[in-house]
């Protein structure tokens, strides 16, 4: 009898993790308001009533769903050396036209008009890619300096890749990189709170 347990075991985690995968897909393709559960259950080859044995309900699934999205690195990665150039080359190379879709912001993108997706959406970013990219910064409001670059990060790609406005989606590579590290350093390296000498913004220039 002994030797059933693992093998239930381990085909509860491959249901589980059927689930999960047609549950990134679904909410990334339709948005929280337009994936169902039955057309997740359909794509994991599962029953609907596998996913409320499994996760709950459909918002215990999508909270999951965005953990899943948002926990791996996409454009902000785990070395604090030379961050903001890393953030920019990557953001720029995954943005560029003809190349895969980042997943993780199109799911936020077609689920955060649902006030029932909102807050979970809110969570999902702030204690995953927002706060990996908050542990790496050092000084004051890291966790408010690091929402500001995950919003130069989302509002290039919305651009860019999204709407494709001209200038963005025709930007030479090395250029828009260098124009986004210019951009994040500040961000990221601020240390002590005061601007750089002469902008004014400290009040020392009036």
């Amino acid at each position: 009898m002994s030797t059933a347990h693992p093998a239930r075991r381990r085909d509860a985690a491959a249901t589980r993790e059927a689930i999960l995968a047609a549950a990134v897909v679904e909410f990334t393709e339709h948005g929280y308001a337009g994936a169902g559960v039955r057309q997740i259950a359909e794509r994991a080859g599962v029953t609907a009533m596998m996913i409320n044995r499994y996760f709950g309900s459909k918002e215990g699934l999508f909270t999951q769903a965005v953990a899943r999205a948002f926990a791996p690195p996409t454009i902000v990665g785990d070395e604090h050396t030379g961050l903001a150039g890393a953030i920019a080359h990557t953001l720029t190379e995954r943005t560029a036209p003809g190349t895969e879709r980042l997943d993780p912001f199109l799911l936020l993108l077609r689920s955060a008009p649902d006030t029932e997706a909102a807050g979970i959406l809110r969570q999902g970013v702030e204690t995953n890619v927002g706060a990996r990219l908050a542990g790496l910064l050092d000084g004051p409001d890291t966790e408010v300096r690091a929402q500001l670059a995950l919003a130069l990060i989302a509002g290039t790609w919305l651009l860019r890749s999204v709407v494709g406005t001209t200038a963005l989606a025709t930007a030479d590579d090395a250029h828009l990189t260098t124009l986004l590290t210019d951009m994040l350093e500040p961000v990221i390296h601020e240390a002590d709170g005061t601007s750089a000498p002469g902008t004014g913004l400290d009040g020392a220039d009036g």
